[in-house]
């Protein structure tokens, strides 16, 4: 009866370099992932996410979006107050408040729209779940996702 509980020991060692080779598909690899709606929006504007991740946490986040000429839209001072004014706010406060929730709650599901600003609140969602599925695959780097919904 001695030997069994030596010999369950000996066939766990024996099986340890196997099971480091079962990959976890819920693990986020560390790095940086952008990723950037694939066309411009009625607006005139392509929305993009950029994520740094390490150990498995979201460390910074930026949210943005440029023109056909590479102009990004929160340095936009024009765009900034026809928004304002009609909306209540404008891309460089939201996306702010929706990059720093996220880095509250590290799930982009739990980032709250607000109100004016809720076409981008459903395109950065939309980003940020396939910039976080490109860090479960470990594909670091920018990719391109069709943005389906209001304003696209």
């Amino acid at each position: 009866m001695k030997r069994l509980p030596s010999y369950f020991v000996l066939v766990f060692f024996a099986f340890l370099p196997f099971l480091s080779c079962i990959r976890n598909d819920f693990e986020i690899h560390g790095g940086y992932y952008t990723v950037q709606a694939d066309d411009f929006d009625e607006f005139g504007w392509k929305e993009y996410v950029s994520l740094y991740i390490s150990h498995g946490r979201i460390l910074s986040a930026e949210y943005n979006a440029i023109n056909s000429s590479g102009f990004i839209k929160s340095w936009d001072m024009n765009y900034m107050r026809i928004m304002n004014a009609q909306s209540g706010t404008y891309p460089n406060a939201y996306t702010r408040i929706y990059t720093g929730r996220l880095l509250e709650t590290q799930d982009p599901e739990k980032v709250d729209a607000i109100s004016g600003a809720t076409n981008s609140w459903h395109t950065f969602r939309q980003l940020c779940a396939a910039a976080i599925e490109q860090s479960r695959l470990g594909n670091p780097g920018i990719s391109f996702f069709s943005v389906s919904g209001i304003g696209h």
